[in-house]
């Protein structure tokens, strides 16, 4: 009697990479077995979600890549496009069953729709066995709590738990699968895996593993020593750009980390390198995510400190709309709008200032700011994105005091002091000179000149005192609305 060939299924999500891979690694550890990987499209979700068009487009491109990879491993990469996750869920389990699978393997996602996507799969009664895995951070969610075993609020303790947990964890990367002795040579092919409106991608960030792998070797080797004193001037790159990678899974945090650490053995025990500095990001990229789980209103567009849901915000669309398309009259803002519309990024340092202007400037809901950035940025994910947006609206656990606003024009001397960043991005104020850059207006009116430039749509120190009023008013409503409640009850 022959015996059945065991059939082992790998679901892939944001984890498009072959190597660092728990999911597919466990799922190839049998060699006799035949695996299979799936990936479910779900263009409604996505809109849902507001996924830009470029993170689509990127996200297409290295499942290209993944299939490829596949291939050579002697694994076909089958794709299915279905409406939602609750739709990706019952076809997985539909598929396999057709497949007579004997076990599925994939890696969790923390954000609240994916979490009950999965808990739904996991409570079925099923004919095969499922694997699930933490691989998408340094250290799961909830592993990381404070003496009451609840999750930190503040960044900095988070951090100490954290570097104290995670040096005395297991972050090894694993190699990729070895090829199937007993695999089919399977061709590679360029048509589309799902239909979707392409869009051009910025050349510096190309596809596929090997590419960013080879981003992640430069950076730690060359750039990192001076990323503390670079990262935050735009006009110099100086900043890893990882991050789309990292949205989608092509890299892993773990591959960051070890890499990291090959180039700088000692980055534990120096805070003040550039090396830490860099490791810092990558534990906010942690902390955003393991508050999701800790606190799942996060993931439904609530804000973390609940009395800011009684702030009276400018629904005016005109001043969203200058703020959208780089005309504020703020030239460090405008040229920050104008590369995220224009690339589908932003350096991060201009991401704090155009979050300040449009919250704490214009008075508008950061939401529609979140949600925007998330149509626009090809490295969108909801945890960073939303926890970068509630930090400069000063709603959020551990953010910007309500009452320290930004200035814009301070902003803009302090990290692009001659505008080499402006210019690149405001060509009518190339004639500008050094000194007047951040204020334009102020020399041509000096020199009895006309700019093509918008004139600034509000004064900054009369808009920092709306705002102040207006946090104000919104706490103040919210002490007056639970004694209300408080005394009905009594």
């Amino acid at each position: 009697m022959v015996k059945k060939q065991a059939c082992h299924l790998v679901w892939f999500r944001h984890d498009l990479r072959v190597t660092d891979n728990k999911a597919l690694s466990s799922a190839c550890a049998d060699p006799e077995a035949k695996v299979l990987a799936l990936f479910t499209a779900t263009p409604e979700q996505w809109r849902a979600h507001d996924l830009s068009s470029r993170q689509i487009t990127f996200l297409h491109q290295n499942l290209l890549a993944l299939r490829d990879s596949l291939a050579k491993l002697g694994i076909p990469l089958i794709c299915q496009t279905v409406a939602d996750f609750s739709s990706a869920a019952h076809w997985v389990v539909e598929f396999a069953q057709q497949q007579q699978a004997d076990h599925l393997y994939f890696n969790r996602q923390y954000e609240l729709n994916e979490r009950k996507r999965d808990e739904w799969l996991l409570k079925q009664t099923l004919p095969f066995h499922v694997h699930t895995f933490d691989d998408a951070l340094l250290l799961p969610p909830q592993s990381i709590t404070n003496q009451k075993g609840e999750m930190y609020q503040v960044y900095t303790p988070f951090r100490r738990a954290f570097i104290s947990q995670l040096i005395t964890a297991d972050f090894r990367s694993l190699a990729a699968p070895k090829p199937r002795d007993n695999a089919l040579k399977l061709q590679t092919l360029s048509q589309p895996l799902f239909e979707h409106h392409a869009v051009d991608i910025a050349p510096h960030f190309p596809a596929g593993e090997a590419a960013a792998l080879q981003q992640l070797r430069q950076f730690c080797r060359t750039k990192v020593q001076h990323y503390q004193q670079q990262r935050d001037i735009p006009a110099i790159d100086g900043t890893s750009q990882l991050s789309p990678y990292l949205a989608i899974g092509v890299l892993s945090p773990r591959q960051c980390l070890n890499r990291l650490l090959a180039e700088n053995p000692h980055v534990f025990d120096s805070p003040d390198s550039g090396a830490f500095t860099w490791l810092n990001e990558l534990i906010w990229r942690e902390f955003y995510h393991h508050l999701l789980v800790a606190f799942p209103r996060l993931c439904r567009h609530q804000p973390f400190i609940e009395w800011t849901t009684y702030i009276q915000w400018n629904t005016n669309n005109t001043d969203l709309n200058a703020w959208q398309n780089g005309q504020t009259g703020y030239p460090i803002v405008d040229a920050a709008m104008r590369q995220l519309n224009a690339t589908g990024w932003m350096h991060n340092r201009l991401r704090m200032i155009t979050a300040s202007f449009l919250v704490k400037d214009l008075l508008i809901d950061w939401r529609l700011g979140e949600r925007y950035f998330m149509q626009q940025l090809i490295d969108g994910t909801l945890a960073a994105n939303n926890g970068g947006w509630q930090w400069s609206a000063s709603t959020g656990t551990d953010a910007q005091p309500w009452f320290r606003i930004f200035n814009p024009t301070t902003q803009g001397k302090k990290f692009d002091p001659q505008g080499e960043f402006i210019r690149q991005w405001l060509p009518e104020l190339g004639s500008v000179p050094d000194k007047y850059i951040h204020t334009p207006h102020e020399w041509a009116e000096a020199n009895n000149l006309t700019l093509d430039y918008p004139a600034p749509i509000v004064d900054h120190k009369q808009a920092r005192l709306a705002t102040l009023a207006a946090f104000e008013a919104g706490k103040n409503d919210s002490i007056k609305t639970i004694n209300d409640q408080s005394n009905n009850l009594s």
